[in-house]
């Protein structure tokens, strides 16, 4: 895979509309408790036991997106729409894509074939009888497709979706493949069948940056995103793809103590602030949802 060169080119300022482009909004559907940074921290076997603000939280998005008028795709736990049948169905009532994040937040990486392949079917279907609505999309937890399990592709496609979200084309301590192609592309292993669309970065001096959301997007300024996302849209003539989690806008959330500086650093860090940013970043650009605005690689 080639690099991505760096051009020159006139990017508008800060509040002004870089393009027509719709990008995709896309929010991961977990709790705060279900996160890689506390993984070897927090049981599975106690998320029963602990406070769910899930609910909650995704109530909360679901009413900036409608004050907004943004409509954007739910990337959601199997474990989420078991036991929150009710917020599936308001999801697809508000008109949003219900796309799937795999069962309980395994990395595609730690599981073998057999147990990814009944992983992503008990998810897809989970989310379908709760929604009753079809399910095309998938993100695997933590970015975790990569050089080393491209065959979860062929496992996807196989279990009828049809779009994946699951590559980071970037160089990072838990997940990343740098030398991933930038914007849409159909995978080998998925024989054609599936198409991959990555987390958006930019190129910066030669290097790919990330600027598609997550703890990027509140550790960093506000400026930072937005700048690379609208050269993305007026240099390459893309949309971009932007994914946070309902437990970022929850400062109110249960501390975990037990885990290590880096992890609560990463996961606390401006808590805060990013309920504004993203009512800012709403406005700002236009977006919908994955089918939307990646209508053309989909066709």
């Amino acid at each position: 895979m080639q690099a991505d060169t760096l051009e020159r080119t006139t990017v508008p300022a800060q509040g002004e509309p870089a393009t027509g482009l719709v990008n995709a909004m896309t929010v991961d559907v977990e709790d705060y408790f279900q996160v890689q940074a506390f993984f070897d921290h927090i049981d599975r076997a106690a998320w029963d036991r602990l406070e769910s603000r899930v609910e909650r939280n995704v109530d909360r998005i679901l009413g900036l997106f409608d004050e907004a008028g943004v409509k954007a795709t739910f990337f959601t736990l199997g474990w989420v729409a078991e036991r929150y049948p009710q917020l599936i169905r308001r999801i697809v009532a508000e008109g949003h894509e219900l796309a799937s994040h795999g069962m309980a937040h395994f990395r595609a990486d730690g599981q073998s074939p057999a147990l990814f392949r009944e992983d992503v079917s008990r998810a897809k279907k989970l989310l379908e009888d709760a929604g009753g609505t079809r399910v095309n999309g998938y993100r695997a937890a933590s970015f975790s497709i990569g050089s080393r399990n491209l065959w979860a592709f062929e496992v996807l496609a196989e279990a009828g979706y049809t779009y994946s979200s699951s590559v980071y084309p970037i160089r990072h301590d838990i997940y990343g493949m740098p030398e991933a192609p930038r914007f849409a592309f159909k995978p080998e292993e998925g024989a054609g069948r599936i198409v991959e669309l990555p987390v958006t970065t930019n190129v910066l001096f030669g290097r790919k940056v990330p600027c598609g959301g997550g703890g990027w997007f509140r550790l960093l300024p506000y400026a930072w995103s937005t700048f690379h996302m609208r050269r993305v849209n007026a240099r390459d003539g893309k949309p971009c793809m932007f994914y946070f989690h309902p437990w970022e806008i929850d400062p109110g959330q249960p501390v975990q103590h037990q885990a290590g500086l880096k992890s609560r650093l990463r996961h606390y860090t401006n808590l805060e602030r990013m309920e504004g940013k993203l009512a800012r970043l709403l406005r700002d650009f236009r977006w919908g949802r994955m089918d939307q605005a990646f209508a053309a690689d989909l066709a």
